[in-house]
């Protein structure tokens, strides 16, 4: 396992974009283009940061910038599914208070993160939805005036996406200490209609909790949502595990379920983790003093 970690100086945020082979970044002008977008993606969240903004509007923001790019496994870029169409997942949750909404399958919104941000809203203590599907999703988000999906004319999924990886997240820690965590993918090139991974299932592939941590993974969906992966992070935690062995740990159980892939945490003191058992996979992060963005073995910094 490739594992890289650190602690944030004040707000500060984490994003991925994917883990997997990147057999598509086959130059180092490819490599360029994705860790620009990751670049920019940090810049967007960081400014939310600055402007006084929850680690919920950083984590959703980013991930926003990551889908408007085309260059990864989410949003216009994603992949398609045996009938050649695209069906997008998403999830958030405000680990301040305890707010999470999640789509799967979904069609409409061209940035499912916000999509995701609007079932939140819905507020599941006061009887609203946590996950919405297919054509409920997409109602919520045309009746809401998010803007439509028009589909990259490249190749599904850009740079990363053709690799098997592309999923996007986000993770932030913001100046009063809360955290929150959002991630957004299409799946797998070549799904089956309907299928779901994990990433808008809460507790698998997204979770936050000011109590413990944030969580954004990345993988092979079905192995994440069987080890119970963000929730395995938590529990951890809560039994008094660091988030580097609690990350390590879940991973394990991971790949026990026959799957790889990684994640990206961060605790509301700002300790993060991040750690992959694939060839590759694209992270950065960034705080008021750091920039840093890396694809293959070590990240290099700004």
């Amino acid at each position: 396992m490739t594992h890289e970690s650190g602690v944030l100086a004040g707000p500060g945020l984490l994003i991925h974009g994917g883990a997997g082979s990147f057999s598509n970044v086959r130059s180092p002008a490819d490599a360029e283009r994705l860790g620009a977008a990751m670049e920019a993606a940090l810049a967007v969240a960081w400014e939310a940061l600055a402007r006084g903004g929850t680690a919920l509007d950083a984590a959703v923001e980013a991930v926003a910038a990551m889908e408007d790019s085309g260059m990864f496994n989410a949003g216009p870029g994603s992949a398609r599914n045996t009938r050649g169409q695209i069906e997008t997942d998403a999830a958030v949750m405000d680990g301040a208070t305890g707010a999470a909404g999640a789509i799967c399958a979904a069609t409409w919104a061209a940035n499912p993160v916000r999509a995701a941000r609007l079932v939140a809203a819905l507020d599941h203590r006061t009887g609203g939805p946590v996950l919405l599907a297919a054509g409920g999703a997409d109602q919520l988000a045309e009746s809401a005036g998010l803007p439509r999906m028009r589909p990259a004319g490249s190749v599904a999924g850009g740079v990363a996406g053709g690799s098997g990886a592309g999923t996007v997240g986000a993770v932030a820690v913001d100046a009063a200490g809360h955290v929150a965590a959002a991630t957004s993918t299409g799946g797998r090139e070549g799904q089956r209609p309907g299928r779901v991974g994990d990433s808008p299932i809460i507790g698998a592939g997204t979770w936050a909790d000011d109590a413990t941590v944030a969580v954004s993974a990345t993988g092979i969906g079905e192995a994440f949502m069987l080890a119970g992966f963000a929730h395995r992070v938590d529990w951890l935690l809560r039994g008094g595990a660091d988030v580097d062995r609690a990350v390590i740990d879940a991973l394990t159980a991971v790949a026990e379920r026959g799957g790889t892939g990684g994640a990206i945490t961060v605790t509301p003191s700002g300790r993060f983790a991040v750690r992959f058992d694939t060839r590759a996979m694209a992270r950065g992060w960034r705080d008021a003093s750091t920039c840093t963005v890396g694809i293959a073995g070590i990240a290099g910094g700004q």
